[in-house]
């Protein structure tokens, strides 16, 4: 079997049989996670990641590589979670901006595509370290570049790619120690892989379903009944949302009057914009004023619309709170707030967490964090919502700051600063160094500084057996793990807790926070407290409800 060239209809079919591909094997690519926690989501991200692009490409009719190709860059980008799922974003990104200008894919563009996605992927990562998806992912791009000049068939060109990419991920354990130690390859290369072996299926022209898996159904915020919501409370009934395909110029004065004629006729407004397509959400009593107003910038896709009183269901409901509040609710809406020159938004992971950061004056929460990283799309969603000059925003988690950072890049009206805070505790930290009456450059400085001061430990248990760092853990060990590693192994919750507070004290610690989660009552929390107390009687050891789940205790040190 030969093949030459890859028109649309088969870029599509590959790239939809890519996304089943990694979808089916997610829990597998989780579990590769060098940490044995439960909540390792490389599979998990990069599935929610790619599968966002999947429903826009599969609700093309009429496909052709250009009109792909802005589906898979635009859909992936804004759903991309974690920094799996943006190194993959980025990569598309690369990818689709090389072949957008042709009808058909042949060697040549395929192997110059491969070389963009790399470039593109490495320059969206600050410090790239090896060994992980780019080293996958360079390795695919130099084997596509050799065998440009030796054949024109794509079915060997593919074949010999997969198989030296495959080589790569065996070789990851060498270039990672960690990986080594664990036994494991990286998970990321290895989601990339089952990508690439879906799309290789799909062009031999092997059975492969192609419908893309649409999303599930967000459960009802916790206490709350679709008795407890009236439609009396519904000021405009009908939840808009369309996907405006740019015909004109449309520049940010052009966004900032779209925007300023929304809120003119209704709430919950959000508009994002990306290269030649504008995605729009809105509560009106009036959607043809919407529609006909987004038709003078070009035309529509993607449209729906739900009269909000008639299907008074939980699912409308938690649909519409999430584009006016994002999860975490009550969130005043922007218009009915002064425009002011700061806002704050922060990634949480619990009921306590979220009082914390709210009483810190942090105006919008993402629930997040460990156990679901939020997308792209979700920061942009909060950016939308803060009505500031400027915004601070606090990840709290090393796998959101890429998000965070993206985030940043597709926003032109507002001066965005991403702190880098990789935990919660950094994150409180960092807003109680905020000085009102000072630069936002000289806060950030201030803030980072004072993030850096603070050591956090997690308390959680193990999925699965493994070695690091010289400790054997086994399935169901409770761990206790700081910013780097794992510090502490042990089969009771507090004493492994206690254990790894001792590990981080050293003779400039002042205080000690302990901050209980969901699944942890408050006098084992306060018995740890009076432990440490004890142990270290010139310490200050404070007790906060987290409410977090999966993490026993979410601890820092400064």
């Amino acid at each position: 079997m030969t093949i030459n060239q890859i028109d649309a209809k088969l870029l599509r079919n590959m790239f939809l049989a890519g996304a089943k591909s990694i979808e089916a094997k997610k829990e597998y690519i989780n579990e590769l996670n060098v940490f044995p926690v439960p909540d390792g989501d490389t599979g998990t991200n990069m599935t929610l990641t790619i599968m966002s692009a999947a429903r826009e490409v599969n609700a093309i009719e009429e496909p052709t590589i250009a009109n792909l190709a802005k589906a898979i860059s635009s859909g992936s980008l804004r759903g991309a979670r974690g920094n799996s799922g943006v190194i993959l974003s980025q990569l598309f990104r690369g990818f689709t901006k090389e072949i957008r200008d042709y009808d058909t894919i042949d060697v040549t563009v395929m192997a110059n595509a491969f070389q963009k996605a790399v470039e593109t992927a490495y320059k969206a990562v600050m410090k790239p370290k090896e060994g992980t998806i780019l080293t996958v992912a360079r390795g695919g791009a130099e084997k596509a570049a050799q065998l440009v000049s030796q054949t024109d068939d794509l079915v060997y060109f593919g074949a010999e790619v997969l198989k030296y990419m495959e080589e790569v991920l065996e070789h990851t354990p060498e270039l990672l120690p960690v990986l080594k130690e664990a036994g494991v390859v990286d998970s990321g290369g290895r989601g990339l892989l089952e990508i690439m072996k879906g799309a290789y299926e799909a062009m031999l022209g092997r059975e492969v379903s192609f419908e893309a898996e649409q999303e599930p159904a967000k459960p009802a915020k916790a206490g709350m009944t679709k008795d407890e919501i009236s439609t009396a409370d519904i000021k405009f009934g009908y939840c808009t949302e369309f996907i405006i395909m740019l015909e004109k110029e449309y520049t940010m004065d052009t966004e900032a009057e779209f925007k300023a004629y929304l809120e003119s006729i209704g709430d919950s407004i959000v508009v994002v914009s990306d290269d030649d397509i504008v995605k729009v959400h809105v509560h009106t009593n009036d959607p043809g004023l919407a529609i006909q107003k987004a038709l003078t910038y070009g035309s529509l896709t993607k449209m729906k619309i739900d009269n909000m009183r008639e299907e008074h269901h939980e699912r409308v409901i938690m649909d519409a709170e999430k584009q006016a509040a994002q999860k975490a609710g009550e969130v005043p809406e922007k218009k009915s707030q002064p425009r002011k020159s700061v806002g704050f938004v922060a990634v949480s992971i619990g009921e306590g967490i979220n009082e914390i950061f709210k009483g810190l004056g942090v105006d919008y929460l993402i629930e997040g964090g460990q156990t679901m990283n939020p997308s792209t799309e979700d920061m942009l969603n909060a950016i939308d919502s803060v009505n500031a000059d400027t915004i601070f925003i606090l990840p709290n988690n090393s796998n959101i700051i890429l998000a965070a950072n993206q985030a940043k890049d597709l926003t032109e009206d507002k001066e965005i600063i991403v702190i880098p805070s990789r935990t919660v505790p950094q994150g409180i930290s960092a807003i109680i160094n905020y000085v009102f009456d000072k630069p936002a450059a000289e806060n950030e400085k201030n803030m980072i500084e004072g993030m850096n001061q603070v050591k956090t430990g997690q308390v959680t248990y193990a999925v699965r057996d493994t070695s690091i760092d010289g400790k054997e853990i086994k399935q169901g060990d409770i761990m206790g793990l700081d910013d780097k590693t794992i510090l502490a192994v042990g089969h009771d919750i507090a004493d492994t807790a206690y254990e790894l507070i001792q590990k981080m004290i050293d003779d400039d610690s002042e205080l000690v926070s302990i901050y209980y989660g969901a699944d942890t009552g408050e006098d084992d929390a306060s018995a740890l407290a009076d432990r440490v107390m004890e142990e270290y009687p010139d310490l200050d050891v404070e007790v906060h409800f987290g409410g977090q789940p999966i993490y026993y205790y979410v601890l820092s040190v400064e």
